[in-house]
């Protein structure tokens, strides 16, 4: 698996149809939705998903440009519901489309269509490669060069492969997605209530050998000691090419309250675009700080910020919401 910062073909969404996760703010979700895809529009191409009788709908409210596709599916998620993209030493791609069961039954329901991913790849012109495992995208993140940072929390999680052991979801991880060194972290954030703890919200890769972490310094954060247990981890790892890890930290989440649930902007949750990486911002005195953070991670890109309060309510960020395509031939 190509890591998020190898050239892209386009960036994948899905527009946001789902009353379970968004409730009376769905009108706010498309509108903070056409943002971001306007801010992926300024580096590269864009598909969005859109499912059957709401292609008005999405034509009306997204900026031209942006590569409509009526294909059913049941979350806008689709970091978490749609095909991981690999590339084999051909340069040949290939869509890992790994089970997904709604984050450990969350919702009490299986929530997707079995053909969505398939009709996903067949609009792609992308093979189809089936893994009984559960995986959602937002539970890792990859060097590209055989590392994945994952969580405990959310791998472990009985609701998802309660048949697989530990090693046995590496072995799978190294099959789908060429993964040689898996660094398990303890913990997700306390506010992902939905997802149980997944990785794009704690930190994700820079470059090889780099990692930018969410911190959470101050003993009154209710992420401080989850934070610190995992950043040990991190201190300590190695990864598949013999590497310490550099671990660049953001600076903390800006606590607030949204509809009268306490959320926590996140800001590891973050896409990466040719030329770009985008990040969810709230209007909070560290926002400035954390872009100019991920500028020096990313020094080739332009980091920019969008409203993500209400994104960070339903439970994700920007890379939550992307998916990203890889061109064929960008990896080996």
């Amino acid at each position: 698996m190509p890591a998020e910062w190898e050239p892209h073909e386009r960036t994948l969404m899905a527009w946001p149809t789902d009353l379970r996760s968004w409730g009376i703010h769905l009108e706010e979700a498309r509108r903070v939705y056409a943002g971001l895809a306007e801010a992926i529009l300024a580096f590269e191409p864009l598909t969005m998903l859109v499912n059957t009788g709401e292609m008005e709908n999405a034509r009306r409210t997204l900026p031209g440009g942006v590569d409509l596709v009526e294909i059913p599916y049941d979350t806008a998620w689709v970091r978490d519901s749609g095909p991981f993209i690999v590339i084999d030493g051909h340069g040949e791609r290939a869509g890992v489309d790994f089970a997904f069961n709604a984050w450990g039954n969350g919702f009490g329901v299986e929530m997707k269509s079995e053909a969505s991913g398939a009709l996903i790849l067949d609009h792609l012109g992308i093979e189809r490669i089936a893994s009984p495992m559960v995986l959602e995208g937002g539970a890792i993140t990859v060097d590209g060069e055989g590392t994945l940072i994952t969580t405990e929390q959310c791998l472990l999680d009985p609701n998802r492969n309660p048949g697989m052991s530990r090693s046995d979801i590496e072995r799978e991880l190294g099959d789908r997605l060429g993964i040689e060194e898996v660094i398990w972290l303890p913990y997700g954030i306390v506010e992902d209530l939905v997802t149980d703890g997944h990785v794009d919200a704690v930190c994700t890769f820079a470059r090889p050998g780099t990692v930018v972490f969410q911190s959470a310094d101050d003993p009154s954060d209710p992420n401080h000691e989850r934070m610190a247990a995992n950043r040990a981890v991190l201190d300590a790892a190695v990864d598949a090419r013999g590497r310490h890890l550099e671990v660049i930290d953001l600076p903390p989440m800006s606590g607030e309250q949204f509809d009268g649930v306490s959320i926590g902007v996140a800001y590891a949750n973050l896409c990466v675009v040719n030329g770009g990486v985008i990040i969810a911002v709230g209007d909070y005195p560290t926002d400035e700080d954390a872009l100019a953070v991920l500028g020096d991670a990313f020094p080739d890109r332009e980091a920019v910020g969008i409203p993500g309060a209400l994104i960070s309510y339903a439970g994700g960020g920007p890379h939550c919401t992307t998916q990203q395509i890889p061109r064929a031939g960008g990896s080996a």
